[in-house]
Formats: C-alpha cells, sequence, structure tokens
C-alpha cells in the first residue's frame, strides 16, 4: 500500500486547513486509515481515524470538535478537515493505514504550521 499525503500549509490561529492521503495498491486488507502529527521534540501523536467500511471516527481529546477525518471509497483517499486551528496543531502530519490491527503503511508526512 502507498500513501501520498497532500494539503497542509500555513495559517493563522483560528484558520483552517485540510490535508488529504491517498491510497494506492493492495488496500484490500485494509481496515481503516488515520492520521497522526509529530511536532518538533515530540513523539508522534494519534489524531484521527476511521474505519474503511463503515465510517466510524475516533479522535484524540485534543482535537474532538475541531477535526474531522472522512474517507472517500470511490477516490480511495482520506481527509482531515482542521478547524479553528491553534499554534499546537504546529506539526508534520503523517496518514496511516491499518491492516491486522496494527499502523502498518505510512505517508511520506506534511507541514502543518499555525502561527500565533
Amino acid at each position: 500500500v502507498q500513501l501520498q499525503a497532500s494539503g497542509g500549509g500555513w495559517v493563522q490561529a483560528g484558520g483552517s486547513l485540510r490535508v488529504s492521503c491517498a491510497a494506492s495498491g493492495r488496500t484490500l486488507n485494509r481496515s481503516a486509515m488515520g492520521w497522526f502529527r509529530q511536532a518538533p521534540g515530540k513523539e508522534r501523536e494519534f489524531v484521527a481515524a476511521v474505519r474503511w467500511s463503515g465510517g466510524s471516527t475516533y479522535y484524540a481529546d485534543s482535537v474532538k470538535g475541531r477535526f474531522t477525518i472522512f474517507r472517500d471509497k470511490t477516490k480511495n483517499t482520506v481527509y482531515l478537515q482542521m478547524n479553528s486551528l491553534k499554534p499546537e496543531d504546529t506539526a508534520v502530519y503523517y496518514c496511516a493505514a491499518r491492516a491486522n490491527y496494527q499502523w502498518v503503511y505510512w505517508g511520506q508526512g506534511t507541514q502543518v504550521t499555525v502561527s500565533s
């Protein structure tokens, strides 16, 4: 499975951005897709995930009510809509695909910078 992330960029606090991740290759065993992020000097952390078949969503407490994850099955793509962005949301955002109960496939990351 190959994951290609796009979007991201720079925005002022309170603004919005959307990142997307297109999957290709052998995706039949994928059970979910998600987003993680890593800020400078910090460990990578979970942001949000969506079950591929049923569409159930999961969010980190820090982004609940501000971020929305959704998928377009026809495009084999997952999106993360980020609203009310805060400077602490600044990080490299990575998309991932889950198979066999593990996050095994990773995209290349896209930078999101929120200025105060």
